[in-house]
């Protein structure tokens, strides 16, 4: 058992995100773990500054944020390596940190978790070795699992998986409304069937699926006249100009709504306004936004490459398509359109994700992961 672990972070509080997410979920278990178990535990952070920190998952006296001095984060971290049992690290961006620790202080067990795309490619020399000297390697899905067996050929007995919780902070809608701001923001009607996509725009990642989506709007409307897709999440200016084209191009103006950015306050209302969530993704490390969905009810359609089959337990909870097909894709949102989306059917999918994925059953894992 440690006495003393620090988990070390890039950027958790001051910006969103999927990794950012699950390491404020991270960073709360392991403070109610250490708590529990007598156990000294420091959540540090390169990037974001002191007042950052949302305190409802870890107390200010725990954390510490160096406002991007990524050198004084660095020498600090060495400068403290003998005294933890045990550190955890969030990315494998800070490999060159967990080397130095484990040089200075070998005795020390030093974790690493392993996400999606940042550990699915070549490795440079640091974040090899460090690999090669890590004690645990903890991957957010099977599919990640793989990838750095396969991949970096790491010993299978290092790698755990320990899949995504749902936020402990998020709370679960009990009633299944379309919320009538919404609508009037977005100037819907109650009875449109509604299509939502929330993920990152990027240029440099064009793999999310969501121009797939759009592309299939053409041939959705003959059969649903009055469906609309929102594809929300902040883009850069490229990939904007990119989706707009595509959008006028196939002349549904009228039936795709870009919203941008979306407040977390906002997100529980956005899953309610809509019938079914899709992002069929390729480079999905797991993806929390598929977890997020169902516990507001959301039936979710998910790509079958990558980690996104772990969020909806190989099929229990969603679908999942060759992200690759657009007629399996078109098939997938029809047959869920055609099946009204009932109450009934939303507490359903609330229920089971929150049974498999509560922060609970997380916290469970984590404590046999730390002690085994």
């Amino acid at each position: 058992m440690p006495k003393k672990l620090i988990l070390f972070t890039l950027q958790t509080f001051s910006t969103t995100g999927g990794i950012q997410k699950m390491t404020r979920t991270l960073g709360h278990a392991l403070h109610r773990l250490s708590l529990k178990n007598n156990w000294l535990f420091e959540f540090w952070s390169a990037y974001d500054q002191p007042d950052d920190l949302m305190d409802q998952y870890i107390p200010k006296e725990t954390f510490r944020g160096f406002g991007k001095n990524r050198l004084r984060f660095v020498m600090k971290a060495v400068s403290r390596s003998l005294q933890p049992q045990m550190v955890v690290l969030s990315h494998i961006n800070l490999a060159v940190v967990g080397l130095l620790i484990k040089f200075i202080n070998p005795r020390c067990s030093v974790w690493l978790i392993a996400h999606g795309i940042e550990v699915w490619r070549p490795l440079s020399f640091f974040k090899r070795s460090l690999l090669k000297s890590c004690d645990k390697i903890i991957c957010v899905s099977n599919y990640t699992k793989d990838q750095m067996i396969r991949r970096h050929h790491v010993p299978p007995g290092l790698c755990h998986v320990l899949n995504n919780a749902i936020d402990p902070f998020m709370k679960p809608p009990e009633i299944f409304e379309k919320p009538q701001a919404l609508i009037d923001r977005y100037a819907l009607r109650q009875s449109h069937p509604i299509l939502f996509t929330l993920t990152r725009l990027a240029s440099t990642e064009q793999y999310k699926g969501y121009e797939q989506v759009i592309s299939q709007i053409t041939h959705l409307k003959e059969k649903y006249p009055a469906v609309k897709y929102i594809l929300s999440g902040k883009w850069d200016k490229a990939e904007g100009a990119r989706i707009k084209k595509l959008i006028a191009a196939n002349g549904i103006g009228d039936q795709v709504i870009m919203t941008g950015f979306i407040d977390e306050r906002e997100l529980t209302d956005h899953f309610l306004l809509a019938d079914l969530f899709v992002l069929p993704s390729k480079k999905e490390g797991f993806g929390i936004v598929f977890i997020e969905a169902l516990t507001c009810g959301l039936p979710v359609i998910c790509g079958n490459a990558d980690g996104s089959v772990d969020a909806i337990r190989n099929g229990e909870l969603g679908l999942a398509i060759n992200p690759d097909d657009p007629e399996q894709l078109r098939n997938a949102i029809i047959e869920n359109l055609d099946n009204a989306l009932t109450t009934d059917k939303r507490r359903y999918l609330q229920a089971q994700c929150i049974r498999h994925f509560n922060e609970h059953n997380y916290m469970q894992k984590l404590q046999s992961l730390l002690t085994e």
